[in-house]
């Protein structure tokens, strides 16, 4: 219904301009000089009570000191053009200046009728030069697999999104996906211990800092179809950067999985270690950047 209301702002505010107060206030000029601002403070919204009607608009009580009026006097005035729009079937003042409207039936029915038409497309907007907007939401760090901690920020990063998309802006879902530092190292060396038990080695208890989980049971064995048995004779600086690349992959094909088994889906999967490549921090490089720029806001959740 938000339509009815936009219109009703709309005519309430052309209602104001009409207006012609004689001798009861400032000359007419004076409502033309009104700034917008003043004029963007008019509300026309549902009654708290119903039984006052269906709509209520504060127009007067927003004017009146500007025009130097009584708040119920320019009401009236007000009330009494209003109901001479098409669709209004009355319009009373109300407490210290309040009027409210009643509108014919057939407001509600095109309305209802427009609803239906447009289906899930009703109430969106579409804007040519919507502002663009990078939302980064889930980004959890591949090292095993979605919990429900995950799953949370994922349904309110992606309603945000779509909020943002329905609102008329260039919308782009992003993951960043932490795949640099410790965790990552731990990840490969968890998922190495799991390729020596698939070659047949008694791996006992897993060590404590590793992940201990059997997700990485199958990517061991997968290590051991592709490598055999050449991965235990390679030193760590020579397998670790092996055993990492794959199992950040299969981390993110499980994360994929979960997100599309809730209906998620992002645009940008952004990498970490492609912005810490080449001996270049290109991550503290942009933070310097909108520092120096003052769009940085630091505060507290």
């Amino acid at each position: 219904m938000k339509d009815v209301y936009e219109d009703f702002s709309a005519r309430t505010v052309a209602a104001v301009r009409a207006l012609e107060l004689g001798d009861r206030g400032p000359s007419a000029a004076a409502i033309s000089d009104l700034p917008d601002a003043v004029l963007a403070r008019i509300v026309v919204e549902p009654p708290r009570d119903f039984s006052h009607g269906d709509l209520a608009t504060n127009a007067a009580m927003v004017l009146a000191k500007p025009l130097g009026l009584n708040p119920r006097d320019l009401a009236a005035m007000l009330a009494s053009a209003l109901e001479a729009e098409a669709d209004v079937e009355t319009s009373e003042v109300a407490g210290p200046g309040f009027i409210n409207l009643r509108l014919s039936p057939v407001v509600w029915q095109k309305a209802l009728a427009d609803i239906l038409a447009a289906g899930t497309d009703y109430g969106r907007l579409e804007s040519a030069d919507g502002d663009a907007v990078n939302v980064e939401y889930v980004s959890a760090n591949p090292t095993g697999p979605m919990h429900v901690g995950h799953c949370r920020g994922a349904v309110v990063g992606d309603a945000i999104a779509s909020l943002l998309d329905f609102t008329g802006h260039k919308v782009t879902r992003e993951y960043y996906i932490n795949d640099a530092g410790a965790q990552i190292d731990t990840l490969a060396r968890s998922a190495h211990l799991r390729y020596r038990e698939a070659i047949g080695e008694d791996i006992g208890k897993i060590p404590a800092g590793l992940y201990p989980g059997d997700y990485l049971v199958p990517l061991g064995q997968a290590l051991k179809a592709e490598f055999g048995d050449t991965l235990l004779v390679m030193d760590e600086a020579q397998w670790l950067p092996l055993v990492r690349d794959r199992a950040i992959d299969a981390m993110m094909v499980m994360i994929r999985e979960d997100l599309a088994a809730l209906g998620i889906a992002h645009d940008v999967f952004s990498s970490e270690r492609s912005l810490l490549a080449e001996g270049r921090d290109r991550v503290a490089e942009a933070i310097d950047t909108l520092r120096a720029r003052d769009l940085v806001y630091v505060g507290s959740l």
